[in-house]
């Protein structure tokens, strides 16, 4: 791959994804993009370049180069802390609110959900705590612009070694053993509070049908520069209700940018 090719393939990534590509990613985009080459029976950069910017390359490889190029890197209880706080400070409070007017159904989003560990983990602590109040109730919108990753989601299925992080009450309660292979799968009943929805960060509008009461956003927005960074976010909290509560990852400072947003704990934020 030639620099010229490079930046050609870096500036219309970073245009349609908002994902940064400086040149000491080349030899990762190269790498990426030869699997796509191979399968397609494509000689040269080139003229992948050519096709997937074309109309018709558009309509039919640029899901697959979008989910080539992207980093999809999560586990269960990821950044626990922040699943301690929801438990022990976000979910007391909440009910305390709404003490008078009761439970409304909770909305959760973890933007960003990669191969389904977050908004599953998400899911275990909601459901947990609906035990103990049987009036509670919950849904989660997990998105992703990846479709390959948003299909492995979907299927809830994980190998033994990925679900090392979850506590052992909750893979008794939460996990099917398969008899014979040594994978795990979350069970229907879990399963069915989600929902999955393929989400371009870089759309003006997300489209998004309901207001949320949590949203996930951890370790994505350090793939974009400043600029996009807060209109994201600007836009992620056009979608969260008033006092609803935003966690980002622990390496994200949201400093400086104009957001209606109010620092509460280390990485953690509410909506104004």
């Amino acid at each position: 791959m030639t620099d010229l090719e490079f930046s050609r393939f870096g500036e219309f990534i970073q245009g349609q994804c908002g994902i940064k590509m400086p040149l000491a990613k080349k030899t990762m985009l190269q790498g990426r993009l030869q699997k796509r080459l191979r399968v397609l029976g494509i000689d040269s950069y080139s003229a992948y370049a050519d096709y997937v910017f074309s109309a018709k390359g558009k309509e039919e490889e640029l899901f697959a180069m979008i989910d080539a190029v992207t980093t999809n890197k999560t586990d269960f209880f990821r950044e626990s802390k922040h699943f301690d706080y929801l438990r022990d400070v976000v979910l007391p409070q909440l009910k305390n609110e709404t003490k008078k007017t009761g439970w409304k159904k909770m909305k959760g989003w973890s933007a960003g959900c990669s191969t389904g560990e977050e908004p599953y983990t998400l899911a275990m602590v909601l459901s947990n705590f609906a035990e103990n109040n049987p009036s509670f109730h919950f849904s989660i919108l997990a998105t992703d612009i990846s479709t390959k990753v948003l299909e492995l989601a979907k299927t809830a299925i994980y190998q033994e070694e990925k679900v090392e992080p979850i506590p052992m009450e909750f893979r008794k309660k939460y996990l099917l053993r398969s008899p014979s292979k040594p994978i795990m799968r979350i069970v229907p009943e879990l399963r069915s509070c989600l929902n999955f929805m393929r989400l371009n960060f870089m759309d003006t509008d997300y489209r998004l049908q309901e207001m949320m009461d949590i949203v996930f956003c951890r370790n994505v927005i350090i793939y974009f520069d400043r600029e996009t960074q807060e209109n994201i976010l600007n836009r992620i909290c056009r979608y969260l209700v008033p006092g609803g509560y935003l966690f980002m990852g622990h390496s994200e400072t949201l400093n400086g940018m104009d957001l209606p947003l109010r620092q509460i704990s280390s990485s953690i934020y509410r909506r104004q």
